[in-house]
């Protein structure tokens, strides 16, 4: 039962994001002393509600009250004006970690903890405050927030809580120029340059008082603005009167936000004693845990150590105990767990199915954790004996009804006061969306993901599988599956696993991935890349996951018709090389080849390895073709087209879903550690665009009927991001006049002039620019341009005497990735380089590898950023995002949004950078469209 409310009822709103960046910024960086976590803003919010609590505010105290917290940065204001806070920097990054824990501070302290995904704190308490008003009961805005000052009046008023002033109608008169009923159109006409409201261009809020005292309203201002006699200021009214409307929208409060607990459960309640000290020892806030604990005539607990970042995950946790898991088999179990969870504030989820493939794998089971040890197992799904079919007849007894049980999971599962941990959480994220399609599916979030964790952490120094991250930070050997499921063709299906043999199983791995997560989650700030892992890792999980289901077109008798003309042109090739080798042999046994180059021929340059057999690897061949023999030439083309067909023509259709019609790609977001997609089942990433066949197998990619398929592709943006980071000024003034910076190259290179230019020269630069940024060698450049090595050796120095600062980047790089052990790209990833230290051959790979990781990842972080921003921008037109190669966007659009959709992608894509990095030269992406990929290029 909660406290009613009404008449004679006072509550106090206080706003928790104000007094945490006061805090943040009142106070000097404060870190916890056992494993460096930033607490300085946790240390500040604390001593500001304790204050709070203690002032009671005398004979006025409150008799309800609740810290509201704004929930992320994107709200509905963002739909209404895409551009709308997109100037205001990202978090610090010792000040992300903290926001949860300032969380976890107010519900110590026993207040009430509100926040809602899609709506400003600011929303939150105007409703509040409309509910209250409408009980008559009385409200104190704890806050100085000016945009607060519209809810002033009629029992509302705010206290500073710095200052101790009271802010009435009076003061807001003073602030504004007009009473609390008119300072929405004050605002509407002023704007906000911190949050990037428009308004109206050169109206300041003197002005705006002035109009709106004139002309009563904004409405009546509008209507009437050609009767303005400045001509200056009536022009700028009438010209964006519609960008003032907008603006008013974004800084109206919206008093009908939806509240997620009433006013009668707000109640004020004192502290507990037991769970305030507890959370102030494990901050390790000494002075404030000693004088609460007075205050709470209490005894103050010995502060207790947080767990050193790099030890075991909290040596004093219970063991991992796969007997004390438990099965839930009723209702009432399962809507215990869901009440734990809620209360907990976050769950570890793991799903049990029949396939590693999401898009056609059954649901079998879901493991939850709430606690290191307290994990549970809720089987729905399993099948009898030998029996795979989901039939009535074959479902073992005595399991919950999937469908109650999906139903009672999503609500907690969607809601935004719940993080779901998972390990490559994108995986059950895509089962679970699949679910309950009557109900548009489970979308989990917040989310965390501890492989993702793991790899902002240590990409490049070890895997990031569950087995391995068990054994290396918990000391724990995971179940093997084999040992339920066995191998080979006597391999069973997860749903035919014994449910007490499963139960074990699958709730281990929702308590080895809580576990990770309280372990990984102290250390991105200490090894700062909780930003990384925030902003460019977290957020591709449903991006990826929305991308991944929509999957992509393929016209399967196209493909068959170029299989048939490959087989065609490989039977062509196999009867000239056997003509220039003299006899027939198999072009695809290496030894037979090798054999034929090397013996029969004489060709030189054949290294044998251990079992005597010859190299024939591409670079052999290339080396052999440059030098114009044949027969190794027509090999290479061979090899081509015979891989083509066996991995496209002849493998896409298999791809094809029954239940979809399309080819669903899966992408690894760890796939690399520069940052880089991989693409998988299949792999949609190495189609071949530089040969004509490569480029007709994107033909085969079709667009649904009455739409277009749109690519974007970025410009050249690894060499932009190199005319950046080294700052070379004839680079970046190439790209910002749009000037060739290929022929710019040669001209600055070989001094001839770009008008009229040889394409042979202009080419020779390119592979130099392209070539630097991978730390090309001399012995590869003469490769690619088939030139002596001498000569190759040349154009590299000639480059480095015209760029000199490419040359100092790649000094500076390497002595830090030397002194670090790892390098970083602009936005914040971490790129380890294990090998740097080294010496012999390997040091150059690992120099090179260094070198490029901080521009390729770069590069790879923009598209991230791109993606991550890409489903707002689009949501209201009628287009999805398919695929990301790379540099490359792909979409599908009906036919009469193809421009709008190329418009919204572009801005979208160009801006991606901002506001975390302000690059000097500028982001170009091409666009094109078309009946199938091949015409959108």
């Amino acid at each position: 039962m909660g406290d009613a409310f009404g008449k004679g009822c006072h509550l106090h709103l206080i706003d928790g994001s104000a007094f945490i960046f006061r805090a943040y910024h009142a106070l000097p960086p404060l870190t916890r002393k056992s494993d460096g976590l930033p607490v300085g803003a946790v240390a500040g919010f604390c001593n500001m509600l304790w204050k709070y609590v203690q002032d009671g505010n005398g004979s006025d105290a409150p008799t309800h009250a609740a810290v509201i917290f704004d929930h992320s940065s994107k709200t509905f204001r963002n739909e209404i004006y895409p551009a709308y806070k997109a100037n205001r920097p990202e978090p610090p990054e010792d000040l992300r970690p903290q926001f949860p824990l300032t969380r976890d501070a107010t519900r110590a302290l026993n207040i009430a903890c509100i926040e809602t995904e899609g709506y400003e704190a600011d929303d939150i308490i105007a409703a509040y405050v409309r509910h209250a008003r409408e009980a008559g009961g009385r409200v104190t805005i704890v806050s100085s927030d000016k945009d607060l000052m519209q809810l002033v009046g009629n029992g509302v008023e705010m206290l500073d809580p710095i200052k101790g002033k009271t802010i009435g109608p009076d003061e807001v008169f003073e602030k504004f120029g007009v009473g609390p009923d008119r300072v929405v159109d004050v605002q509407a006409l002023a704007g906000d340059s911190v949050d990037n409201v428009p308004g109206a261009p050169g109206i300041g809020i003197k002005t705006a008082a002035l109009l709106i005292q004139e002309f009563g309203d904004l409405d009546t201002l509008l209507d009437r603005a050609s009767e303005i006699k400045q001509p200056k200021r009536r022009q700028t009214l009438i010209d964006h009167a519609e960008q003032i409307r907008i603006s008013r929208r974004l800084v109206q409060l919206d008093g009908d936000t939806p509240l997620d607990r009433p006013l009668e459960e707000l109640g004020v309640r004192p502290p507990e004693a037991e769970r305030l000290l507890a959370f102030l020892s494990q901050m390790e806030f000494r002075t404030l845990t000693a004088r609460v604990a007075e205050k709470l005539g209490v005894e103050a607990p010995a502060v207790q150590a947080a767990p050193r970042s790099q030890a075991p995950v909290a040596p004093d946790l219970p063991p991992i105990d796969a007997s004390a898991y438990e099965t839930v088999t009723d209702m009432a179990t399962l809507e215990a767990w869901i009440a734990d969870i809620r209360e907990a504030g976050a769950v570890a989820i793991d799903t049990e199915t029949t396939s590693l493939d999401e898009m056609q794998a059954d649901l079998v089971g879901i493991a939850l954790a709430v606690a290191p040890g307290r994990a549970c197992y809720v089987p729905l799904n399993h099948v009898a004996g030998g029996d795979d079919l989901f039939g009535q007849s074959a479902r073992v007894p005595g399991q919950l009804d999937p469908q109650a049980v999906l139903a009672a999971l999503k609500p907690m599962l969607e809601d935004p006061a719940t993080l779901k941990i998972g390990q490559n959480l994108k995986y059950d994220w895509k089962i679970l969306a699949r679910q309950l399609p009557e109900l548009g599916g489970i979308r989990m979030a917040p989310v965390a993901d501890t492989m993702l964790m793991s790899y902002a952490l240590n990409a490049g120094t070890h895997n990031h599988g569950m087995d391995e991250l068990a054994e290396r930070y918990l000391g724990h050997k995971c179940i093997p599956i084999k040992d339920l499921i066995g191998s080979g063709k006597s391999q069973i299906s997860f749903a035919q696993v014994a449910i007490d043999k499963a139960a074990p199983y699958a709730a281990e791995d929702a308590d080895v991935t809580l576990r990770l997560y309280r372990h990984f989650a102290p250390m991105l700030p200490v090894e700062r890349v909780t930003t990384a892992y925030q902003t460019l890792e977290a957020p591709m999980i449903p991006v990826l996951a929305e991308m991944e289901m929509t999957g992509i077109r393929i016209d399967t008798e196209v493909l068959g018709r170029m299989s048939d003309a490959f087989a065609q042109k490989m039977a062509e090739l196999e009867t000239e090389i056997h003509e220039l080798a003299g006899s027939p042999f198999n072009i695809a046994s290496p030894r037979q080849l090798g054999e034929i180059l090397f013996d029969r021929l004489g060709l030189a340059g054949g290294k044998q390895g251990k079992t005597g057999a010859f190299s024939t690897s591409a670079d052999v061949l290339e080396d052999l073709a440059a030098e114009g023999h044949d027969l190794p030439a027509r090999v290479l083309d061979w090899r081509q087209i015979a891989k083509l067909k066996s991995t496209y023509t002849d493998a896409l259709p298999t791809y094809v879903n029954p239940e979809t019609g399309r080819v669903h790609t899966s992408y690894s977001i760890a796939g690399a550690q520069t940052g880089r997609l991989a693409s998988t089942d299949p792999n949609l990433q190495n189609i071949p665009v530089r040969s004509e066949e490569g480029r007709r197998i994107r033909q085969a990619f079709v667009a649904a009927s009455g739409h277009r398929l749109v690519a974007l592709d970025y410009s050249q943006i690894e060499l932009r991001i190199l005319a950046h980071v080294a700052d070379i000024p004839a680079l970046k003034q190439a790209f910002r006049e749009g000037i060739d910076i290929h022929a710019m190259t040669a001209s600055q290179m070989f001094g001839v002039p770009v008008e009229g230019m040889d394409p042979m020269i202009r080419r020779q630069a390119k592979a130099i620019n392209f070539g630097v940024i991978y730390g090309i060698s001399s012995f590869g450049l003469s490769r690619n341009l088939r030139i002596p090595r001498n000569e190759a050796q040349n154009f590299i120095d000639t480059y480095f005497q015209r760029f000199p600062e490419i040359r100092a980047y790649m000094d500076r790089t390497v002595a830090d990735a030397k002194a670090e052990g790892s390098v970083r790209t602009l936005f914040g990833r971490r790129i380890n380089t294990p090998g740097i230290n080294q010496s012999g051959p390997a040091a150059g790979g690992a120099r090179r590898a260094a070198i490029n990781a901080p521009i390729q990842g770069a590069a790879a972080d923009i598209i991230r950023r791109a993606m991550i921003r890409m489903p707002a921008a689009i949501a209201d037109l009628p287009a999805r995002m398919l695929l990301q190669v790379h540099d490359e966007l792909v979409f599908e659009v009906a036919e009469d949004a193809v421009d709008r959709l190329i418009a919204r992608a572009r801005e979208v894509m160009e801006a991606a950078a901002e506001p975390a990095v302000k690059l000097s030269v500028p982001l170009v992406v091409d666009a094109g469209h078309g009946l199938n990929w091949a015409e959108a290029h």
